[in-house]
């Protein structure tokens, strides 16, 4: 996976355009297009995704996604995505990173249909990855430090570092897909939280952000509303 990807979100329609322009393998993109093909088997029982966005799959969902793994380290082998839903972003990233020697994606998410639509994703694919059917709180209570911890439109940012906290080392990375009104959701977090942040342009969703944040601690002050 290239560090970052720079292009005309508009050019990724389907799957042979997002092959030509993230330039995956052969063998990830029959991988990728197992993983679609199961997907909107379930949809038609399940609501993984927003019926809205089928149309615009590989850009509103697999792109979004896929914009994670090249902002990673190299070094980073062990990563949980929180509330993976449908598996965005976490089973796209590890099946991007599949060959990757060591690498693991841990999947937290409540809802007991999605993770088994996720298992039968993982079996199908062989994607590097272990889906944890569990609240996030009862999950980080136990799991340990994560090099990455990542999470996607799953809740606003002081909550969202609440339930990543205890998952956080000193060289933990947290990479999170937000939407707009990112820079509220920092001064509300800052509140709360002491952290380093930069964030940068979704390369799917031109009203959407990629945030990444470091050192994450806790202040004095953890009245958190959301």
């Amino acid at each position: 996976m290239p560090q970052h990807i720079v292009m005309n979100a508009s050019q990724v329609i389907d799957a042979e355009s997002f092959s030509a322009v993230l330039h995956v393998s052969r063998e990830t993109m029959e991988r990728l297009s197992l993983y679609e093909s199961l997907l909107r088997k379930w949809q038609k029982r399940i609501n993984l995704v927003s019926n809205s966005t089928l149309d615009e799959l590989w850009r509103r969902h697999m792109l979004d996604s896929a914009q994670l793994a090249g902002l990673a380290p190299e070094t980073a082998l062990r990563w949980v995505d929180l509330g993976s839903g449908g598996g965005f972003p976490g089973l796209v990233v590890a099946i991007l990173l599949r060959d990757r020697p060591g690498f693991g994606m841990h999947l937290v998410e409540s809802d007991q249909r999605k993770c088994i639509f996720m298992r039968e994703v993982i079996r199908e694919t062989g994607a590097p990855a272990t889906v944890y059917n569990e609240r996030i709180e009862a999950f980080a209570a136990k799991a340990g430090i994560f090099d990455v911890v990542s999470a996607r439109a799953l809740a606003p940012l002081p909550r969202l570092l609440e339930w990543a906290a205890p998952l956080f080392g000193p060289d933990t990375l947290g990479l999170f897909l937000k939407g707009q009104g990112l820079q509220d959701e920092l001064t509300q977090a800052r509140k709360h939280w002491i952290f380093e942040a930069d964030y940068s342009p979704s390369q799917s969703d031109s009203s959407g952000s990629v945030l990444s944040v470091r050192g994450l601690h806790g202040s004095d002050r953890k009245d958190i509303n959301g």
